[in-house]
């Protein structure tokens, strides 16, 4: 939407505020399920209420230009409906791996799975400009909303929620997993929920490490959604890129975070084997993903090139990866029998980020014309959530 957005905005003659509105419209929805869907990947699993997930948002995604065609509130619609679609995703993934990876690879199974995401921008932003090209504004969306609907078709018949569920797991890496201290099984022994014991989530709120995790997904949330919904306008309307440039300067960043994500998980596991003590790692690790992108974005407003926008950009969002072995992680060490509903309180919290920061950057740009006030702002946010994180979180179970 950030690139097919451009066109739609012409067409319609919207402005700033409107796409700000439109780019916020997924998160009304997103904000409304990650918790749900964690507390029921915690009691059920996380294979059904993921592949439901994946199926809703991309039946959503290929009806998206159907209703921009409609109506503004039509197309609003369609993108929260799409975010309900989307908002299990996380919390389903830090649910999976703590039933599939053992202790001493959940950094890097992380930062793959994070990866992958950040693979979907990178590939989205270059792809869509000659979508665009080939089958004019639906093009885009139709290709990806067919591709995730095939996706769940595959997931639903070859995923398990447990490895000990799965034909094509052997005895000695079933062996390997749970004896690594993964979630076992689905019995209720090693840390797995009764379904009929309910989240506790006063005793979950009661403590500061959760709040820091809660912290930092606002924070990561906030960064993340402008970077990804405005850098192509930033590009068109300060570098003066045309969008198919915009797109290929704003999808670069991307690649750097998924390399710089297993980079990140890689030092983080390693640093642990070798007896570094894990709240050290975590903080160190998540204050790069937080002071990094805070000094970027101050300098990016001193740039006066496409191309040193580029590198400070790629910089700043190579830095936010680290959060993938910091925060993203640490839900799983601070409660694995709760890590579905600590992760969807955290990314209630992130998803209400994202709805303000998007749409009140729309509103800046259109009041005031100004990307430094943007950027000045989301450099502070980031500053705060470094704050926050070194202050209050830990690297030790919290709950039992």
């Amino acid at each position: 939407m950030s690139v097919a957005g451009v066109p739609l905005a012409q067409a319609h003659g919207w402005g700033e505020r409107a796409i700000g509105l439109v780019q916020s419209s997924f998160l009304w929805g997103y904000m409304l399920t990650p918790l749900l869907g964690g507390v029921l990947a915690d009691r059920y699993g996380g294979k059904a209420v993921l592949g439901g997930g994946i199926l809703v948002w991309s039946l959503a995604t290929m009806a998206t230009p159907l209703a921009a065609a409609t109506s503004l509130p039509a197309l609003l619609l369609t993108r929260a409906v799409m975010g309900i679609g989307e908002g299990v995703a996380l919390p389903c993934m830090n649910n999976l791996t703590t039933r599939w990876v053992p202790k001493a690879e959940r950094s890097r199974a992380v930062a793959a799975c994070m990866g992958g995401f950040q693979s979907g921008s990178m590939v989205g932003l270059l792809a869509a400009p000659a979508m665009l090209a080939w089958g004019g504004v639906s093009g885009p969306f139709a290709v990806f909303g067919l591709s995730g609907v095939l996706w769940a078709v595959v997931w639903a018949f070859a995923a398990t929620t447990y490895p000990r569920d799965s034909p094509s797991v052997s005895q000695r890496e079933l062996a390997l997993i749970e004896d690594g201290g993964s979630v076992a099984n689905s019995t209720g022994k090693d840390g797995a929920r009764s379904m009929s014991e309910p989240t506790p989530f006063r005793l979950l709120l009661s403590k500061a490490p959760v709040w820091a995790c809660i912290v930092a997904n606002f924070v990561n949330n906030w960064g993340y959604f402008i970077l990804l919904a405005w850098m192509p306008l930033y590009f068109k309307q300060v570098m003066g890129l045309e969008l198919a440039r915009s797109s290929y300067f704003s999808a670069l960043p991307w690649a750097t975070m998924a390399a710089s994500g297993v980079f990140a998980g890689t030092l983080a596991d390693s640093l642990i084997a070798r007896g570094v003590p894990v709240t050290t790692v975590r903080k160190f690790i998540q204050g790069v993903g937080f002071i990094g992108p805070a000094l970027m974005l101050v300098l990016l407003t001193f740039q006066t090139t496409a191309n040193g926008a580029l590198a400070v950009l790629t910089v700043a969002i190579g830095c936010t990866a680290f959060t993938q072995a910091g925060f993203l992680v640490n839900f799983q060490e601070i409660g694995p029998r709760y890590v579905g509903a600590l992760h969807g309180m955290a990314n209630t919290a992130g998803s209400f980020a994202g709805i303000v920061g998007t749409y009140m950057t729309g509103v800046i740009l259109e009041s005031t014309g100004s990307w430094r006030a943007v950027l000045f702002i989301t450099a502070g946010v980031y500053a705060f959530g470094a704050a926050t994180w070194l202050a209050f979180s830990t690297g030790e179970r919290v709950f039992d």
